[in-house]
């Protein structure tokens, strides 16, 4: 925009720096709102213990928190990760159980944060020694990335309700159990 010889009109740069203000005043929201999405994350105790699992950052915690409330609402972990829409869907008749894709009829917001987060904990898995990245790393080389993906964010989200619902820290001798 400060090269006069571009050949550029004036009302086509005029109309350029008026965007180029929205973008940067939109960058300043976004900047506030993820410092209060951090504050609020800081100050709620669940939020706090919840990012102690790989892939999990300030907004996923808060949007866990804030969906799932109290966890003892769900019997097992498996029941969260349902009601995230997580888990496969069952077509079973008599003796056969099929399992097709996941479900994808839960809090479609959160369940895609988990998804994002376990993309990016796959992503370094291949660097780290513990027993989550080893089984998430075999996962990944006998299957499809995006299955090792999904199957990461139910692992994360069952993890996540143990937490919640007994209000301890992360085990990471328990997490590939």
């Amino acid at each position: 925009m400060e090269d006069a010889d571009n050949g550029l009109s004036a009302s086509f740069r005029y109309l350029l720096e008026g965007l180029w203000r929205d973008l940067r005043s939109a960058d300043e929201r976004i900047m506030e709102l993820d410092g209060q999405i951090n504050e609020a994350a800081k100050a709620d105790p669940d939020a706090r213990r919840l990012q102690q699992l790989r892939g999990v950052g300030p907004v996923v915690a808060t949007a866990l928190v804030a969906c799932v409330g109290d966890a003892r609402q769900f019997a097992n972990g498996r029941q969260m990760a349902a009601s995230l829409g997580l888990t496969p869907r069952q077509c079973s008749s008599g003796d056969k159980d099929r399992l097709l894709g996941i479900s994808k009829r839960g809090d479609a917001y959160v369940r895609s944060l988990l998804v994002h987060g376990a993309r990016a904990m796959l992503r370094t898995a291949p660097r780290h020694d513990d027993p989550l990245s080893r089984w998430v790393t075999r996962l990944a080389s006998r299957s499809h990335p995006n299955v090792a993906c999904v199957a990461m964010a139910n692992k994360t989200a069952r993890m996540a309700w143990a937490m919640l619902r007994h209000g301890t820290n992360y085990q990471p001798a328990l997490a590939a159990a």
